[in-house]
């Protein structure tokens, strides 16, 4: 994994931040999806862990990358439970990754325009907020389900631009996602940092082509 070269931040204007994986840690929504909900999902329906894996794998991977793949909405609907209430009832697992906070506070400090642009649908984004109070450290918060389409597909990159007049060769993107990196990439982006290890509980992921930090707090 190639080591990150030296931010310019004279060169930088504006930063576009991830939520879960960048500023929060990527471990409550593994669990949450890859445990917490098929043990919901068999209790429901008299089913053991295998059993009810072994259904939900495929509806998981139907739909990966696209709005409805982080839509609670589709999944309620999709599952029969209700996806909002079970968060809410497991939010005191949620967590920012290690010196997140301090890193906005010193983006603040240093005047950069703090942009927080994640997939995570509107009511995940609420939910999450209400317990870690996650945008009061932001200039402006989007939700990719306002301009239908993931962080990951090029269409997405334009319209989030439309809405905030940020100039791609002055602004900074960090993500755990490659292929959201790829996206903006495309679209211009000049600064591009990814997260190396986005669920404190797992081992680093590999980046590609990518520079790479542990963490967005050690960009500081």
């Amino acid at each position: 994994m190639p080591a990150p070269l030296p931010l310019d931040w004279s060169s930088i204007d504006t930063v576009l931040l991830d939520m879960d994986g960048t500023l929060l840690d990527l471990r409550f929504d593994n669990w949450f999806w890859q445990e917490h909900i098929p043990a919901h999902y068999a209790a429901l329906h008299g089913l053991d862990a295998a059993q009810a894996g072994a259904l939900l794998d495929p509806k998981f991977r139907a739909v990966r990358g696209t709005m409805d793949w982080y839509c609670i909405d589709y999944w309620s609907r999709e599952l029969g439970l209700d996806i909002a209430a079970i968060k809410r009832a497991a939010l005191a697992q949620v967590a920012y990754l290690p010196g997140a906070l301090e890193f906005l506070r010193r983006l603040k400090r240093c005047g950069k325009r703090r942009i927080l642009v994640t997939n995570a649908h509107p009511a995940t984004l609420a939910i999450k907020n209400g317990h870690v109070r996650l945008t009061e450290h932001f200039d402006a918060c989007y939700s990719t389900h306002a301009f239908r389409a993931p962080k990951e597909d090029a269409a997405f990159w334009p319209r989030l631009n439309a809405r905030e007049p940020f100039r791609p060769g002055r602004t900074l993107l960090v993500d755990d996602s490659i292929a959201v990196l790829d996206a903006a990439r495309g679209f211009g982006i000049a600064w591009l940092r990814a997260v190396r290890r986005p669920d404190s509980g797992r081992p680093p992921q590999d980046t590609g082509a990518y520079p790479a930090v542990d963490a967005a707090a050690d960009l500081m």
